[in-house]
């Protein structure tokens, strides 16, 4: 057994001495297990708690948990949950007042000068797209113009382990986002699980220092030529699973130029506005503030929570919403994700999880919408 360099191959059985360093640091080991007939990110104590021997069947509007015939540990592809409450909590208090007896109010617990107390989390199965997804956020909430200091301070002291994807859902379309189905950056260890034969190991990557002294604390042998190549078809095989995509050439371009397609009303008369697209994703971002206060008067907060733009009130001004239909609040979140987040972002909104597509009530597809709009465009 070696303990030097980046890379290496952990046996299946020395899997739980990972759990036990990440433990041994103070982070909270956060991943996938089962429950409610779905796989849940959740707090973990150690491999016992991961979805072992369990995938799913995705399609539009579809999620089934099924059984493998083997004992894979990661051998599905995405749940419902992403990574994102863990970094930008669905609900936050901005801050609290308590009336004072002159007549005026204290006002305290602002997210400047009310450090989160919560223990690191350590993400352990991070997918490659999510892994994206993470930093699409870090655009959004740590722009150095105004950050978000609870979104920075977790982001900061997250440890993030990747779990490269080894088989593809129907729904994933990563590849054609340059997201996936291999991670190469942004981690501080990724693993690939390859079972071959009786074999049941972890090719291991280091990404930083952090990782790198994990590594070194987890019984490994290092990784040959052949264990590279074998981590390096497990996602070669996910890649070609894949039967959606979307072709992105030209494609904010194309999405502002059709603001008048009708193609949204076509759309609005089969989407049900339940905002389910933007819960699942792993980058939407919109919330909204309440303010809330108690019987008497004298306790007041202030409070943000998730929202939806699919929502009638999310685009109220003074006097009415601007997006009155259904089709065009669905215009507004698609154009948003594939076009404008460009210009605001630098980069898509979308990562191909596929969330959008198996969690939507009515199946409604983006990789089927956006060729329907390029081919309305391009007759125009």
């Amino acid at each position: 057994m070696t303990q030097t360099g980046s890379t290496g191959v952990i046996d299946r059985d020395a899997l739980q001495a990972l759990f036990d360093a990440v433990i041994a640091r103070g982070y909270v080991p956060v991943g996938p297990t089962v429950r409610d007939g779905a796989l849940v990110l959740d707090e973990l104590t150690g491999v016992a708690d991961l979805p072992a021997g369990w995938t799913e069947d995705q399609e539009a509007g579809t999620y089934r948990l099924r059984r493998r015939d083997d004992a894979a540990l990661f051998g599905f592809t995405t749940g419902p949950q992403a990574w994102k409450p863990y970094l930008f909590p669905p609900k936050t208090k901005l801050w609290a007042a308590e009336a004072t007896r002159d007549g005026g109010w204290a006002i305290h617990n602002t997210p400047d000068d009310a450090p989160d107390d919560t223990r690191p989390f350590a993400f352990i199965g991070v997918r490659p797209c999510d892994l994206h997804a993470i930093q699409v956020q870090d655009r959004v909430f740590l722009d150095p113009r105004h950050p978000d200091p609870l979104y920075a301070g977790r982001r900061e002291r997250a440890l993030v382990i990747v779990v490269q994807c080894g088989q593809a859902a129907a729904t994933c379309f990563c590849a054609s986002m340059d997201t996936g189905p291999r991670a190469e950056s942004g981690y501080d260890l990724a693993l690939t699980e390859v079972l071959e034969g009786d074999a049941h190991t972890f090719v291991a990557d280091a990404g930083s220092a952090v990782g790198r002294s994990l590594l070194a604390e987890v019984p490994h042998d290092e990784a040959g030529a052949d264990h590279l190549a074998a981590a390096a078809a497990c996602t070669q095989r996910a890649r070609d699973q894949m039967g959606r995509r979307i072709d992105t050439a030209g494609l904010p371009d194309l999405l502002s130029a059709a603001y008048d397609s009708d193609r949204w009303d076509a759309l609005g008369r089969r989407c049900l506005a339940c905002g389910n697209c933007t819960m699942v994703c792993p980058t939407c971002f919109c919330s909204r503030v309440e303010d809330v206060t108690d019987l008497t008067g004298d306790h007041a907060e202030r409070w943000r929570a998730w929202d939806s733009c699919y929502t009638l009130d999310f685009s109220y001004i003074h006097g009415g919403s601007v997006r009155r239909t259904i089709g065009a609040r669905y215009r507004h979140w698609l154009v948003h994700k594939l076009s404008t987040w460009h210009d605001q972002f630098g980069t898509s909104g979308c990562v191909g999880c596929g969330r959008c597509i198996t969690w939507c009530p009515v199946g409604i597809d983006l990789t089927a919408e956006v060729p329907l709009i390029r081919d309305r465009g391009s007759k125009a």
